[in-house]
């Protein structure tokens, strides 16, 4: 029986080492003493009769029996708590990251789909500034599913890493891109444009892990001037007083083009995708997977 060999707890200490690579760094999060966290893994390594970890360069590896239990964890974890919310009788409850440009554009409307499907659950939304940040507790069983802007067939596709964990993801919907400008730009009047033509100019940007960075990099290569301005209403509010341009997502710049602030430029831009990204393992939770699919497009 599990209980012989190993107890939640143990299950709980054995992640965090995991996640944070040291004892001393795991006794932390988890407001214990060092002394306790090597006394459960020591437990947990006799009960189940293998090696877990292993003292590397980074820190503690996990050895491949470790790496086997990375899942299980996770999974077996997963189960206690939804079975606890189960005997309780408390909703299902979803654990949703999101990228804070998306929390005011499309998190109310993933939310909407959700609460008219499935009314039977709550969900707990977390925004971060960097897609790392979403990833990382996506992978770390912290966020069940997280919301974030890509490109292409696989996951990182728009130029980022991704994590070692086996992701899942579904495209929501498409996000449109704007090359905008100021109307007095040289650039604004042109009636059809080709990376080229921006090769020297100054392209507003953020940081590179910046979706729009990247897609970007994509679309205009190495040619423009990257001038670092900051966030989405720096770059917007900088191309509107002449000093560059800037490529934002269409539901940042459509007041700004409407009131004339911005132009267009003539160059066709590929959308990005609202990606639903998720753990395989996870798949398996009761509900969870009918669940992600029901934040997708009708």
């Amino acid at each position: 029986m599990l209980g012989a060999y190993v107890e939640l707890r143990q299950l709980v200490t054995f992640e965090a080492v995991i996640r944070h690579r040291t004892v001393t760094d795991a006794a932390v999060a988890l407001g214990l003493a060092p002394s306790s966290v090597s006394q459960q893994i020591r437990t947990l390594e006799g009960g189940l009769g293998v090696s877990l970890f292993t003292r590397g360069p980074r820190g503690m590896e996990p050895t491949p029996a470790g790496e086997r239990l990375r899942g299980w964890a996770r999974t077996l974890l997963d189960t206690a708590e939804q079975a606890v919310h189960d005997v309780r009788g408390e909703r299902l409850r979803l654990r949703l990251g999101a990228l804070e440009t998306l929390a005011g554009s499309h998190v109310p409307l993933v939310l909407a789909r959700l609460a008219e499907r499935r009314p039977d659950i709550t969900v707990d939304v977390h925004s971060d500034r960097t897609r790392h940040g979403l990833l990382t507790d996506v992978a770390d069983g912290r966020l069940d599913a997280a919301l974030l802007l890509d490109a292409g067939e696989a996951l990182g596709g728009l130029g980022f890493p991704a994590p070692d964990e086996p992701l899942a993801f579904l495209d929501l919907d498409p996000v449109p891109l704007a090359l905008v400008a100021a109307p007095t730009h040289s650039l604004a009047a042109r009636p059809a444009l080709t990376p080229a033509d921006l090769d020297d100019e100054r392209l507003l940007v953020n940081v590179p892990e910046c979706s729009f960075w990247l897609a970007g990099q994509h679309l205009l290569g190495a040619g423009p001037r990257r001038v670092r301005a900051g966030g989405v209403p720096v770059m917007r509010a900088w191309a509107e007083h002449g000093l560059g341009v800037t490529l934002l997502p269409r539901f940042a710049v459509t007041d700004s083009l409407r009131a004339g602030t911005l132009v267009q430029l003539a160059l066709p831009v590929p959308d990005l995708s609202l990606r639903l990204v998720w753990r395989k393992d996870r798949e398996t939770l009761p509900e969870l997977r009918d669940v992600l699919y029901a934040a997708a497009r009708p």
